[in-house]
């Protein structure tokens, strides 16, 4: 079982705001817990895309499981642990659960299922790859570290905490074109590879594959993400999460009637003081009217 979090990407403001991209796995278990913090800008793997072989691969070689076997009583919170011959024995009930999964997964696909069904039977057992950014961290950290907060999600904010902790964050400027690219290197930035509006691209490509590299684990082909993006956002609805990682600090000072604010309030989206990407983009938001 696994629980990782990874800095990838980790930016300041001349505002003193900082913004944090990290890489993510965990128990799937306990992604929608995860997906309650609305700050949160992120993009996760999804089990329809995975081909039922490599996916039960994954969860015969790393099975997620509990890292706390709380004894049954009232309420939300198991507070007295399993232990000794007994919780050897109930690992194995959730591992012989997961064989009897794969197995029924197996005899599925072999009857012509697609995957974004097969797979729906192994998610118990999966781990998620999630690419997560925001400005704001403190109350998913007060919640999710707090004693009462379930194991394994524990587990994943201390990780998270952790990391973050650990990193530096890299100092920008308010101009167009001093960016947060997560996934993207030094190594592009150095280069001429078209400019930074190449590069915002490459990183909304790779934000919707939640790796730098390809899905088939190989680095990335410029060409070949460059036209991922154009069908992430070249589509109508627009497929514009991916485009809420890149951001360029925003200009705070004083307007036309020498009033303190924002330049561009309205491109912030869940971010504080960064214009997100995504805002930038026309029609990145069906309406009605």
């Amino acid at each position: 079982m696994t629980i990782v979090a990874k800095v990838i990407a980790d930016s300041i403001s001349p505002q003193g705001i900082r913004l944090t991209t990290l890489q993510l796995r965990y128990p799937r278990m306990i992604h929608s817990e995860f997906m309650t913090h609305r700050v949160f800008s992120r993009n996760a793997s999804s089990s329809r895309a995975i081909p039922v072989e490599r996916l039960i691969q994954d969860v015969l070689d790393d099975p997620a499981m509990p890292v706390f076997w709380g004894k049954n009583q009232k309420g939300m919170q198991a507070v007295e642990e399993i232990v000794g011959d007994e919780r050897v024995e109930r690992e194995h009930n959730w591992l012989s659960a997961r064989d009897a999964a794969v197995a029924w997964a197996r005899i599925l696909s072999a009857r012509a299922v697609h995957k974004q069904l097969v797979n729906r039977l192994l998610e118990p057992w999966c781990h998620i790859n999630v690419v997560v950014t925001a400005t704001e961290w403190s109350n998913f950290f007060a919640l999710r570290r707090h004693p009462d907060a379930q194991p394994e999600m524990r587990a994943l904010a201390d990780a998270m905490w952790e990391a973050r902790e650990a990193s530096t964050p890299q100092q920008l400027s308010d101009h167009t074109e001093d960016w947060h690219l997560p996934y993207i290197g030094g190594d592009y930035l150095n280069n001429d590879q078209g400019g930074w509006q190449t590069m915002v691209k490459l990183s909304v490509a790779r934000c919707a594959r939640v790796s730098y590299l390809t899905h088939e684990g190989k680095p990335p082909n410029v060409e070949d993400d460059l036209k991922l993006y154009d069908r992430l956002v070249g589509s109508a609805p627009l497929h514009a999460s991916p485009a809420e990682h890149q951001a360029t600090p925003d200009y705070f000072g004083l307007d036309r009637y020498e009033m303190e604010r924002w330049e561009h309030e309205d491109e912030h989206g869940n971010f504080c003081g960064w214009r997100q990407y995504r805002k930038m983009l026309p029609n990145e938001n069906v309406r009605d009217r």
